[in-house]
């Protein structure tokens, strides 16, 4: 038999050695090589507050102490008669439908809309009060007014109190921001003893600061999602009669999320939820956008007060009609003499800050092929010497950074002559 060589006799001897110092370890006595004890110890019982992590016990007491304020809406509107064989012989019915005949000959009422709502306490009258979007309730109501259309019905759900429905009525509705105020139909009847929202300050909002949703997308009801501000003073198309400066967030929210709160860490409401972009379709794409709070707070007094009310109770207005200058086609443009860049006058309300400070409207119409366009009037091309590029960076300047009183100076093309006026910001009678 050969013998194994030096080298081969070493690497046995290594190889025992190392063998040795791992039994050693394995027992325990080699602290070097010990696992890692673990930083974070695992409690036996999940529910115990030590299983959550800090935020995760946040949105967990958030949910708790505020969610049940929040409520399901749904609204009914009567429908039409269903008879679509009416004229048809029963006899040369197919038996199946012959016994859906006399379904089809009743009234069938007919779900319009579904969204979400929540419990507020208006200080001022001491009055318990439901918020929620106005498109949510819109469609039940006459329009121009805050009543009921006959045979349309609202009604409310606790979910996390009562599954009884509760009617309400519309008290308030403000289209421009898109809030509507609700309270008990029967005037006996009130809403369960919950712990209303408070509304937080949406100025103090930061841009990755976590928000939590509730409400009701889809029919299921308190529903809670969770995420960050995305981005302040965000410019959407919304359904609300103007653009306001929205929330974004990347809280998910989805069809019936409407008019539910978007709270912040400590339960306060910063944003009533209203919108979602996806150019795929109608569920959520992480686009959720919220009218700030403080356009409820500004809204309040004039909701409560009854009826409609708008975005001219509140703030400054130019009292004009205008139109964005470059979204004619440039064939159209150079037809009517006008610039690349401004805000065209279109008219003038008689007795405002336009009409005092002498702007212009169109004065005359010209038709191109079956199209008629407004010529002749002002074009505003810069105000306090910035240059103007659409009408809703006019808006935001006047009806959102401007006050009562505030004087601008607008640099105007008139008749092809640059001129200047001064306008004077006011609320419209």
């Amino acid at each position: 038999m050969t013998k194994p060589n030096m080298n081969v006799r070493v690497l046995i001897l290594l190889s025992l050695l190392a063998g040795l110092l791992l039994l050693t370890a394995c027992d325990g006595t080699a602290a070097l090589t010990e696992p890692p004890k673990p930083t974070v110890e695992v409690s036996e019982t999940f529910n115990e507050p030590e299983a959550f992590l800090e935020n995760e016990l946040n949105t967990v007491e958030v949910v708790n102490a505020f969610g049940p304020s929040v409520v399901a809406i749904n609204v009914i509107l009567q429908g039409e008669p269903m008879q679509p064989f009416a004229n048809v012989p029963k006899d040369q019915l197919p038996p199946d439908f012959q016994d859906l005949l006399p379904f089809l000959d009743e009234e069938v009422p007919m779900q319009q809309s579904a969204g979400s709502g929540f419990l507020i306490d208006a200080k001022s009258s001491g009055t318990s009060y439901l918020v929620t979007n106005f498109h949510v309730v819109q469609e039940s109501l006459v329009p121009g007014t805050t009543n009921l259309l006959e045979g349309a019905s609202i009604t409310v759900v606790f979910p996390e109190h009562s599954d009884e429905p509760i009617p309400v009525k519309v008290v308030g509705a403000n289209p421009s921001f898109d809030l509507a105020l609700l309270t008990p139909l029967n005037p006996t009847e009130s809403f369960p003893d919950v712990t209303e929202l408070k509304i937080g300050n949406s100025d103090a909002v930061q841009v990755g600061q976590k928000t939590i949703a509730i409400g009701n997308p889809f029919g299921f009801e308190f529903t809670v999602t969770s995420g960050i501000v995305s981005a302040i003073g965000r410019f959407v198309p919304s359904v609300g009669q103007i653009t306001v400066p929205m929330i974004q967030t990347d809280a998910a929210i989805n069809p019936g999320n409407s008019g539910g709160p978007l709270l912040n860490s400590q339960g306060e409401l910063i944003g009533i939820n209203t919108a979602i972009v996806n150019p795929e379709g109608r569920s959520f794409a992480g686009l959720g956008f919220a009218v700030p709070s403080n356009l409820l707070i500004e809204a309040l007094s004039n909701l409560e007060l009854g009826g409609l009310s708008d975005i001219r109770d509140t703030r400054p207005a130019l009292g004009a009609t205008i139109r964005t200058v470059n979204l004619l086609p440039e064939g159209i443009r150079e037809l009517l003499e006008l610039p690349d860049d401004g805000v065209a006058v279109i008219e003038v309300l008689p007795g405002s800050p336009a009409d005092k400070a002498g702007l212009r409207g169109s004065q005359r119409t010209v038709n191109v092929g079956s199209i008629e366009f407004s010529a002749g009037g002002d074009v505003i091309t810069a105000v306090n010497g910035v240059q103007l590029m659409n009408a809703e960076q006019l808006n935001l300047l006047i009806t959102y950074e401007g006050q009562a009183g505030d004087q601008l100076d607008f640099t105007l093309l008139r008749d092809g002559h640059k001129m200047n006026v001064t306008v004077t910001l006011a609320l419209l009678d």
